[in-house]
């Protein structure tokens, strides 16, 4: 690699190690996305919320991670709970509008903060929400109460871009708890301003014999971090101070900002020190392939070490003595070999072999004293012998293993 690569190599690397600490250490941007998650701390999650509703009630809240269905078919019938659902949108498919349907009918309540409902059960509540969206010029929205001792915690909700309300609703069954005054520009004639509408954006429902009801609420962004944090939460403890004084149920499924990791890799890349390790173990593997090519060692072969051929040592030299006819030398070795092994296994003096080192050597190698004798007679009767032949060497042998079988 000639200088001018390496100086090019070597500026390459510092401008993307300056790109990194400039991305690391730059403030982190806002997250406006719409969560409504207890978990999210962000402007639009409900992290807020859910820790100051543990003041709402002597009892602990009670979390659902499930769909409608699977969470309240396990509900005790004569539980006495509200459920609370707050999002942006709420989809019910046909089951969960059953579901909720029979929560409620038991006596149960549920409370909707979204600025869209879907569901069969909400169809079957007869009411009918409607939004108005100011387009580029974002416009304020005041949610204020029915009740007049309730005027003073009404809230002006600045930049609002879209405003849901109710245009129709059953009144025969349906109190109406809160409204919203939106301020529309007159676009035909600039002149003379523009008119204040109002309309329903908090209502009651009552559903089925059991004292259960629907509250429906059109403004699920007055119980973000953002509103709560903002002076808005004398607004939203309004609110839920409409609900019955029981334990509630926290719907943390059906939200906008719900974990969904469906890979490892997204899963890397959404978390911010997850990700930056990502990055860093990407360079460090390029700077590894550049270079590797520089520094790469010449392949050391390798050395088996030296084996112990003692045995096969052994074995040669006894195939000499044995082609070579010689089996006296073979004999008598095997005779010191077995004498030697007496001694260190049995710790026995051999230097005369009678009738007591027969006794003492049948008890130590657990053989008979039969067997014992025999095998001490024999070698003292080659031992007697000046001319040994094959078959004494055999014979020997023999009787050397079968002794030595025992141990």
């Amino acid at each position: 690699m000639g200088k001018r690569s390496k100086i090019a190599l070597y500026t390459i690397v510092v401008i993307i190690i300056l790109m990194m600490v400039a991305e690391v250490t730059k403030p982190a941007a806002i997250n406006w996305r719409d969560s409504y998650s207890a978990a999210d701390k962000i402007p639009l999650g409900c992290y807020v919320l859910f820790n100051e509703l543990e003041d709402y009630s002597d009892e602990d809240i009670l979390t659902s991670t499930e769909t409608l269905y699977s969470y309240l078919k396990d509900v005790p019938e004569d539980s006495k709970t509200t459920l609370l659902l707050i999002n942006d949108w709420i989809s019910l498919d046909e089951e969960e509008s059953k579901s909720l349907a029979d929560y409620v009918d038991n006596g149960n309540s549920v409370f909707i903060s979204s600025n869209y409902f879907y569901g069969n059960v909400i169809d079957s509540l007869n009411t009918y929400l409607e939004r108005r969206n100011s387009g580029f010029f974002k416009k304020g929205a005041t949610s204020s109460f029915t009740s007049p001792t309730l005027n003073k915690n009404k809230k002006l909700f600045k930049d609002v871009i879209e405003t849901s309300y109710f245009t129709s609703i059953d009144t025969l069954n349906t109190t109406v708890l809160g409204t919203v005054t939106l301020e529309i520009d007159d676009i035909e004639d600039e002149i003379e301003g523009g008119e204040i509408l109002t309309y329903a954006n908090f209502i009651k429902i009552k559903y089925g014999d059991n004292g259960g009801y629907f509250y429906l609420h059109s403004n699920p962004f007055a119980f973000t971090n953002y509103h709560m944090l903002n002076d808005n939460e004398d607004y939203a403890a309004t609110v839920l101070s409409f609900l019955p004084k029981q334990q509630l149920i926290w719907d943390n499924y059906k939200k906008s900002g719900r974990k969904i990791i469906k890979s490892p890799l997204r899963f890397i890349l959404t978390n911010t020190a997850l990700k930056w390790a990502f990055y860093v173990a990407l360079l460090a593997l390029v700077l590894f392939v550049i270079f590797k090519g520089k520094r790469t060692q010449r392949i050391i072969p390798v050395i088996d070490p030296v084996k112990n051929t003692t045995v096969e040592f052994t074995q040669i030299i006894g195939d000499l003595y044995y082609q070579n006819g010689n089996y006296k030398s073979i004999i008598e070795k095997k005779i010191t070999y077995f004498l030697e092994y007496t001694r260190t296994r049995f710790y026995l003096e051999t230097s005369e072999l009678n009738q007591n080192f027969i006794d003492k050597l049948a008890l130590k190698s657990s053989n008979t004293k039969a067997t014992t004798k025999d095998i001490i007679d024999f070698i003292i009767h080659l031992k007697s012998k000046n001319t040994l032949n094959e078959n004494d060497l055999i014979e020997l042998n023999k009787k050397i293993e079968s002794f030595t079988k025992t141990q």
